[in-house]
């Protein structure tokens, strides 16, 4: 099993010639920019709105403080699971589940749960079950650290983290060997216990990458909470995502998981493969590619949501992070068109690992036996038809939510050509995601 093949196809997956859907695609977001000049006149998306309420049964069991420690105690025993076969299971990576847990499972998994749920990792995570533990013996609240986190600092700590994730999978020597997962997987939990220690639980809120990177997804769960009581409710997804806290940060989020997800794709090219063998020095210039997406990403939007007349200099500074939320729905859109093969099948690759973990010739549940249903790879219409519609609508669900916040933010005069950067910006990210998923 090769983890790092995410089992993206190349043009042959679309039902149609690729460069009608890049056209259809472009001509999609173009037109639906328009219509929102027309019909979309005054704001509407609102994360205060009442929604409507989950059944109280569910809620009650959703927040009960059992069902906390059951998913943190499954939590903890399924970390010391990994860490036991990480060292003790195979040391080739195609024999043993451990990077399958981190690429499949951790990193593509939690965010489409976070897509169907909401943040689900601020109740799953195994280093806020322990800090939960340790507080419960000292008796102090685990909102309490021996300091305050700096929020100066916004969730720069988690942007440190997603590129250190990125790096590893996408840049480093050898991104599918057991000891390098499972030495990135030591270091992320020993650094998020001690800042939770440190800082109490902003810590995790800022600073862990996977629980900023499944908070940021799961503001487009239809599953939100009722401002003030806190109540479980379902509420339209784009007025969760209105929601999204402007943080220090927000840009350099996005840009790294939308310009390592280009550089993915990128790097399937054979000119690129050629480069790679011809450098002598892959690693580094795969970093230096690698980085070289993320700011292009980053410098792009930046420049574009500041493109706009008639706000003063204070305020222009601000627009890229207040219209940074619009970016989430793209995100989400490429991991399901960049990552859905992937999670069907290679997940259930690793599961099969899972029969015999430490390599003794076991066949725990039967799992062995089972053989990879390839539900995706056999069906390459439908497959290329769901990336586009992934990627298409993620982008016209981003041209929404920064129609909705530039009606708040500019000025009446420059609503409409105030955004005319950022759309086009938005329909060249169409046209370059469309190609590298297809054409590479």
């Amino acid at each position: 099993m090769t983890l790092l093949a995410h089992g993206l196809g190349g043009a042959t997956d679309l039902p149609i010639p690729l460069t009608y859907a890049l056209i259809g695609a472009a001509w999609a977001l173009t037109f639906s920019f328009a219509v929102l000049l027309f019909a979309w006149r005054e704001p509407r998306l609102d994360p205060e709105s009442p929604g409507r309420p989950l059944p109280a049964a569910l809620c009650a069991a959703v927040d009960s403080r059992w069902t906390r420690a059951v998913l943190g105690v499954l939590s903890v025993a399924a970390t010391v699971l990994v860490a036991a076969v990480a060292l003790g299971g195979s040391a080739d990576p195609a024999r043993n589940p451990v990077p399958g847990v981190l690429y499949v499972y951790l990193w593509v998994g939690v965010a489409v749960l976070s897509l169907l749920a909401g943040p689900v990792w601020k109740v799953l995570s195994p280093a806020r079950a322990l800090h939960r533990a340790l507080c419960a013996v000292r008796r102090r609240p685990p909102e309490r650290g021996f300091a305050a986190y700096p929020e100066r600092l916004g969730i720069w700590p988690a942007v440190l983290g997603l590129f250190s994730f990125v790096w590893l999978e996408l840049a480093a020597p050898d991104p599918g060997a057991v000891g390098a997962v499972a030495t990135w997987l030591g270091l992320y939990l020993l650094v998020t216990l001690a800042g939770l220690v440190v800082f109490g639980t902003a810590w995790a809120a800022h600073a862990d990458p996977f629980e900023v990177y499944s908070g940021l997804v799961g503001r487009l769960s239809p599953v939100g909470r009722r401002a003030g009581s806190g109540e479980l409710v379902l509420r339209a997804p784009l007025a969760n995502l209105a929601g999204t806290p402007v943080l220090p940060g927000s840009v350099a989020v996005a840009a790294v998981l939308l310009g390592s997800t280009a550089f993915d794709s990128f790097s399937q090219f054979p000119v690129w493969r050629r480069q790679l063998v011809d450098s002598g020095q892959p690693t580094l210039l795969k970093t230096a590619a690698l980085l070289g997406f993320v700011l292009i990403v980053a410098v792009l939007f930046w420049g574009a949501a500041r493109a706009t007349g008639g706000v003063t200099r204070a305020e222009r500074r601000l627009l890229p992070g207040t219209l940074a939320h619009s970016l989430t729905p793209i995100v989400a859109g490429y991991i399901v068109a960049h990552y859905l093969t992937f999670l069907v099948e290679k997940g259930q690759a690793t599961a099969i690992l899972f029969a015999d973990p430490f390599d003794r010739g076991w066949n725990l549940l039967g799992l062995g036996d089972r053989d990879v249903a390839y539900l995706l790879s056999n069906h390459p219409g439908v497959l290329g038809t769901i990336k586009v519609l992934a990627v298409v609508t993620g982008h016209v669900l981003g041209v929404a939510a920064a129609h909705d916040r530039s009606l708040r933010v500019l000025p009446k005069a420059h609503r409409a050509t105030g955004q005319l950067a950022l759309m086009l910006v938005m329909v060249g990210f169409t046209f370059t995601g469309l190609y590298l998923l297809f054409d590479a």
